[in-house]
């Protein structure tokens, strides 16, 4: 893997292309102010991985071992930190190259947490089709039977039922970066990603296209 970027979602809105003479929608994500907090190495932790951080946050909330963590690393606290491993021997920079780590017209993945459903039924979590709609039934959208008092006599794991959907780690694969402006720190990727405005997420490059 090579170094990404973390970014925060600040929503959608929608590019034209002269060329083709369509329109492209794209999410706008700030990606501005990536630091470099730790590097692991083989010889002290086994493997080859670059710490990064993002977004500020006070020092108050911060508890003292993060706190000198970051002091350490000549870094204000950040809030949101995530690890790039990367191949043993790589060229790792003094500095996070920040927008310079990717290009227009690069296939990336985006890693972020799903929006938040809260409690739903088996109707919507996992689109059942639903009991009969005439003669009297009352179970229209009920999950109907889950089990049988014969063998085996119980529920089986991983039986689909109604619960908490959504805020779940969720990646996009191959989505394109259609724009970058570094004067606004933001890049602009084609297609929806993951999460509600204002969430955090991970761009690292595509693992499978390249081209």
């Amino acid at each position: 893997m090579s170094l990404g970027l973390l970014g925060k979602k600040l929503g959608m809105t929608r590019l034209f292309d002269a060329q083709a003479g369509i329109m492209i929608p794209v999410t706008v994500l700030d990606v501005s102010g990536n630091v470099i907090l730790q590097v692991k190495t083989p010889e002290k932790e086994g493997y080859t991985a670059v710490q990064v951080g993002y977004g500020e946050q006070k020092e108050q909330r911060v508890n003292k071992p993060d706190l000198g963590r970051f002091k350490k690393a000549g870094s204000t606290p950040k809030r949101f930190i995530r690890e790039f491993r990367l191949a043993d021997g790589a060229a790792i920079p003094e500095t996070h190259p920040g927008l310079e780590a990717f290009t227009a017209g690069q296939w990336v993945d985006v890693i972020a947490n799903s929006k938040g459903k809260g409690f739903q039924g088996v109707y919507k979590r996992y689109g059942f089709g639903g009991l009969k709609q005439t003669h009297g039934s009352m179970m229209h959208r009920r999950t109907g039977a889950i089990g049988c008092r014969s063998t085996p006599g119980r529920v089986w794991k991983n039986q689909k039922m109604p619960g908490h959907m959504g805020t779940t780690r969720t990646t996009v694969q191959n989505l394109k970066i259609v724009a970058i402006r570094s004067e606004d720190g933001v890049i602009l990727i084609s297609g929806a990603v993951p999460g509600p405005k204002g969430g955090y997420v991970t761009v690292r490059a595509a693992k499978k296209k390249t081209a």
